[in-house]
C-alpha cells in the first residue's frame, strides 16, 4: 500500500505505519454510535442553581483559590476562514447577499474600521472594501481569530480576541502570588502574531490590573494528524503522489492538556469573549463552576479515602474496622461487611443522583468496591451549559457505557443513530447547548496527575467529508476534546445564562450588543 516515499513521509510526521493503517481502517469500519438514555434537561443531569446556591459555589472557589494553582487552557488554533466564508464568495464569486450589505452599512462599527481605513481603501468600492478585509490589507481570512480586533472602547482601547482572554484571566483566574496563567493552543506559523499581540498589551495590562501574565504558547502535535482517504477508503493522494495528512479536530489537544501540570484548568474557546461590560457575569458564573469542580472533586476524593478506610488500606493513622472473622489485608471478607457495603449504597446514590451513573450489579462484593473506586477515581469536569437557542453544536445526554453504566456526555449529531427512532427524540427533546465552558479538576486523590490519555473513548472519533483542489475527501478526526477525549471523566452539567455565551463564529457577529459598546 505505502511506497518508500510514503514510509519516510510517514516517519517525518512522527507517525508509524501502524497508526496509519489503524486510522485507514476507521475508515473502513466506521466509528459506533453512542447509545442515547435520553437528553440531560434540568433536574436530570442538568444542576440549575437558585441565587443562594450561586454564592455558595463562588465562596468555595474565593476560600480554595489561594492554595491551588489553576490555569486558563484556550484552543486557538488555525485560520479565521470560516469566519470571512460569506466575505471570500463575495470576493471571489461576486455573491452579494444581505450579510455582506449590512457588512458594509455597518463598516464604522467594527473595531478594525480604523485599521481599514488607514488602507487607503476606496470605501465607494464595495468590493474593495470587502477585500481589504480579508485578503490585501488586512489579511484577517489567513489570520487566526485570536489577533483579529474584536471590540473598541469608548476610551479608544481596542482589543483582540486573545487580549480579552487576559483580561478575563485577571479577573476570576488569578494566583496568590498574582500571577495569571495561560495555555494558548496555536499553530506554529501564527506564533508571532500572538506574540506581537501579547507584546502590545502586556505592559499596559500588567499595570493596570496588577497582575503579572505567565503565558504558554503550545502547538497541535504534528504526531496527531491523521492521514485523508478517498471516496473508496483509500489514502488520498495529492497532485504530487504524496499522502495528505489532516489536522485531527480539536480532540488532539488532549495532548496539550494532559502537559499541564496544575490541578484546576478553565476552558474556554478564543472566540467566546464579550465587552469587559459583560465581566461581572462572565466571573460570576465561571467562579461557579470553579466552585462546583471543587465540591465535586472534594466530594469524589472523601469518597475514595473512605474507601480505603473501611477495606483495610494501609493509610498511616488510620484505624481499621474491626470486622469478623478477619484473617488479613485484602481478604474477601471485609468487602462483604456492612460498613463497606452501606458506603458503596451511599456511594452509589450519589453517582445516581448527582452524575447520573448508574452502576450494573457486579457478582460479587469485592467487585462492587472496585468498580465504585475506579469510577470515583477519574478527572473531573463541570461544564456550563446554556438553553438551546438553535445554535450548531453538541449538548448534554445520558449514554449507555460499554460496562453497564450510565454517563453524562457532550455529544455531537454526528455521534447520534439518526435511523434509531429513540435516538432522534432524544436528540429533538434536547434542552441546552454546550458553549465549551468548562472546568477541569486534573489531580487524583492522593495528589498525582492523571495520565488523561488513559480516559479518552477512542470509538467516538468523527469522519467528515471535506474537499482538496475540487477533490472529494474523508478525514478523521479525533475524540473531540470535551467529547470523546473526556468520556471516561466524571461530569457534571450546570446551567448558565445565555449572556456568558458569545461567540464570533462569523464577521456580523461582532455587530451583537455583546460586542458592541
Amino acid at each position: 500500500m505505502f511506497t518508500q516515499e510514503d514510509l519516510l513521509q510517514i516517519s517525518r510526521h512522527g507517525l508509524s505505519v501502524e497508526q496509519v493503517e489503524r486510522q485507514i481502517e476507521n475508515f473502513r469500519q466506521g466509528f459506533p454510535f453512542l447509545k442515547v438514555v435520553r437528553a440531560a434537561s434540568v433536574g436530570d443531569g442538568v444542576l440549575k442553581l437558585d441565587d443562594e446556591q450561586v454564592a455558595a459555589a463562588v465562596k468555595q472557589y474565593e476560600e480554595a483559590v489561594d492554595g491551588l494553582d489553576v490555569v486558563k487552557f484556550v484552543p486557538a488554533s488555525g485560520a479565521a476562514t470560516r469566519m470571512f466564508k460569506e466575505l471570500f464568495e463575495f470576493v471571489n464569486d461576486d455573491k452579494y447577499t444581505a450579510g455582506i450589505e449590512r457588512l458594509l452599512d455597518n463598516i464604522e462599527k467594527f473595531a478594525f474600521y480604523e485599521e481599514l481605513k488607514a488602507t487607503g481603501v476606496d470605501f465607494a468600492d464595495d468590493k474593495a472594501v470587502v477585500s481589504a478585509i480579508i485578503k490585501e490589507g488586512l489579511n484577517y481570512g489567513a489570520k487566526p481569530k485570536g489577533v483579529l480586533k474584536f471590540h473598541k472602547y469608548t476610551d479608544g482601547e481596542i482589543r483582540t480576541a486573545f487580549a480579552e482572554h487576559l483580561v478575563e484571566a485577571q479577573n476570576y483566574m488569578r494566583n496568590e502570588d498574582g500571577t495569571a496563567n495561560l495555555v494558548v493552543t496555536i499553530s506554529p506559523e501564527h506564533q508571532h502574531l500572538f506574540e506581537e499581540a501579547y507584546a502590545e498589551v502586556k505592559a499596559a495590562y500588567e499595570a493596570k490590573y496588577g497582575v503579572q501574565y505567565n503565558i504558554t504558547f503550545t502547538f497541535q502535535d504534528k504526531a496527531t494528524d491523521t492521514v485523508a482517504v478517498d471516496v473508496e477508503n483509500k489514502p488520498f493522494r495529492t497532485e504530487t503522489d504524496a499522502l495528505l495528512f489532516r489536522p485531527a479536530g480539536h480532540g488532539a489537544l488532549i495532548y496539550n492538556l494532559n502537559a499541564i501540570e496544575d490541578e484546576v484548568v478553565s476552558i474556554k474557546n478564543i472566540d467566546n469573549v464579550a465587552n469587559e461590560r459583560l465581566m461581572p457575569a462572565t466571573a460570576t458564573w465561571k467562579m461557579v463552576l470553579l466552585g462546583k469542580a471543587l465540591e465535586l472533586r472534594d466530594t469524589l476524593h472523601g469518597y475514595l479515602r473512605e474507601l480505603d478506610i473501611v477495606t483495610n488500606k494501609n493509610i498511616e493513622g488510620a484505624v481499621p474496622p474491626v470486622i469478623p472473622p478477619y484473617t488479613g489485608i485484602g481478604d474477601p471478607d471485609i468487602y462483604q461487611s456492612p460498613e463497606v457495603q452501606s458506603l458503596c449504597d451511599d456511594i452509589e446514590k450519589f453517582l445516581d443522583e448527582v452524575l447520573c451513573i448508574k452502576m450494573p450489579v457486579a457478582d460479587t462484593c469485592k467487585e462492587r468496591v472496585e468498580a465504585i473506586r475506579k469510577k470515583l477515581n477519574r478527572p473531573v469536569r463541570v461544564a456550563g451549559m446554556v438553553k438551546n437557542q438553535g445554535e450548531p453544536g453538541g449538548g448534554p445526554f445520558i449514554i449507555a457505557e460499554k460496562d453497564g453504566s450510565t454517563s453524562l456526555q457532550v455529544l455531537e449529531s454526528v455521534q447520534i443513530n439518526m435511523s434509531d427512532e429513540h435516538a432522534r427524540e432524544a436528540l429533538a427533546s434536547a434542552t441546552h447547548f454546550n458553549p465549551v465552558d468548562i472546568v477541569c479538576c486534573l489531580h487524583d486523590y492522593e495528589g498525582n496527575s492523571f495520565n488523561l490519555l488513559e480516559y479518552v473513548d477512542e470509538d467516538a472519533g468523527f469522519i467528515s467529508s471535506k474537499s482538496y483542489q475540487g477533490r472529494e475527501l474523508k478525514a478523521l478526526e479525533l475524540p473531540g476534546l470535551w467529547n470523546g477525549a473526556m468520556s471516561n471523566w466524571n461530569t457534571l452539567f450546570v446551567e448558565v445564562p445565555l449572556e456568558t455565551f458569545n461567540p464570533v463564529k462569523v464577521v456580523l457577529d461582532l455587530l451583537r450588543p455583546a460586542h458592541q459598546n
